[in-house]
């Protein structure tokens, strides 16, 4: 028996996340991927869903009183990017609750989690078959979706609802993301939040102090609330 899953996320990065991870698990199938909550309600009237996979902050509804609207929920596993939300969604009888960036790792303690409380057998994929982090992701540049070698990458600025992702050679163009899904999607590769504007690449990164690090000649803040993540990620 495979269980059928509903992805529910307003940022396509997070969904290719949980796609990738949902494959490399036996017992696990996508059963439908929306962006919305009227996307879901239609997949839920549709078909059997055993478990959402449900983000918290979307455009139109908040997850938690999506999940309160539903007459007779599914199982239901919080993905966000929010922490605020843990108490109201463990209260709504939440299986688990995922912070992105999230890692193969949690994901599959989350799913093992899952079996048992539907009573089901471990799921049959370990941690070492954590799926391979893919050289390249693609962006939305435009109208167009562009790929994007991860190793090119040197850092991410943060603009509003756009982001400004520069690459080696003075390379930069303007993707329709935020910095959060971006954080996410670059999670399984060697990137790092450093402040609530910027991610770079430790790959990128030719010295630091206690308040920048240094890429070349450009210098990138450190966020006081990153900090601590920082210096651990560096020493």
């Amino acid at each position: 028996m495979k269980l059928r899953c509903l992805l529910i996320d307003d940022e396509p990065p997070a969904l290719q996340v949980l796609c990738r991870y949902i494959s490399a698990i036996n017992g696990l199938e996508i059963a439908g991927q929306c962006r919305n909550a009227i996307e879901a309600l239609e997949v839920l009237h549709q078909r059997t869903i055993d478990v959402i996979f449900l983000d918290i902050k979307m455009p139109s509804i908040i997850g938690t009183e999506f999940l309160k609207n539903l007459t007779h929920p599914p199982k239901v596993i919080f993905v966000t990017a929010y922490r605020d939300y843990a108490v109201d969604g463990f209260e709504l009888d939440a299986v688990d609750y995922l912070v992105k960036p999230v890692s193969f790792e949690r994901f599959f303690k989350a799913i093992t989690k899952l079996n048992r409380i539907m009573g089901l057998e471990a799921p049959l994929a370990t941690q070492s078959d954590a799926p391979k982090n893919p050289a390249f992701v693609y962006l939305k540049v435009d109208k167009d979706m562009k790929k994007v070698f991860v190793n090119e990458v040197t850092y991410i600025e943060s603009l509003k609802d756009y982001v400004m992702v520069y690459m080696a050679g003075n390379k930069h163009f303007l993707v329709k993301q935020s910095i959060t899904a971006m954080e996410n999607l670059l999670s399984e590769h060697k990137f790092i939040r450093v402040h609530r504007s910027y991610i770079v690449s430790l790959d990128k990164i030719s010295g630091y102090n206690g308040l920048s690090v240094q890429l070349g000649e450009k210098e990138i803040p450190i966020g006081r609330l990153y900090k601590h993540a920082v210096m651990e990620s560096l020493q």
